[in-house]
């Protein structure tokens, strides 16, 4: 059953997120979708509906990340916790490749997360190579 989130809530995840996807770092100003509250510890796995537990998502990573929040390592093919964006640095755990069209992943939580979440779905593989060469990609770093 769907929890609702208060609009005060809303509002706080998303300025924290500064209008992108804390998954794959796609613009919200770009999206075909309206970006998401995603629970980063699920509600059925007893995860609060407070600010440290959530976390501003598109569509396409919310629905990918649903329940999980842990994937194999493809690298290692051990089990490895899932992209916690209230507790970790983006940029420790993943990078742009040279031309800023994929995500790439640097520790097995960042290969884990590339993985389960599909972060580098055609649509925002081709997305991202457009907003590049128009010099709107990538967003700025992400603060903590």
């Amino acid at each position: 059953m769907s929890e609702h989130i208060p609009a005060e809530l809303r509002r706080e995840v998303a300025k924290k997120a500064e209008g992108c996807c804390e998954y794959c770092r796609t613009q919200e100003r770009f999206s075909s979708d309206s970006l998401t509250i995603d629970h980063i510890i699920p509600r059925s796995l007893d995860g609060p509906t407070e600010i440290d537990n959530l976390a501003f998502s598109c569509f396409g990573c919310n629905q990918h990340k649903s329940l999980q929040i842990r994937w194999s390592d493809p690298v290692t093919g051990e089990p490895a916790p899932l992209f916690n964006p209230r507790k970790q640095a983006w940029e420790v755990h993943f990078a742009w490749n040279t031309d800023f069209t994929l995500v790439l992943g640097l520790s097995a939580t960042g290969r884990a997360t590339v993985a389960a979440l599909q972060l580098n779905r055609p649509g925002l593989v081709n997305l991202r190579r457009v907003l590049y060469a128009i010099k709107l990609h990538p967003p700025g770093p992400v603060r903590q």
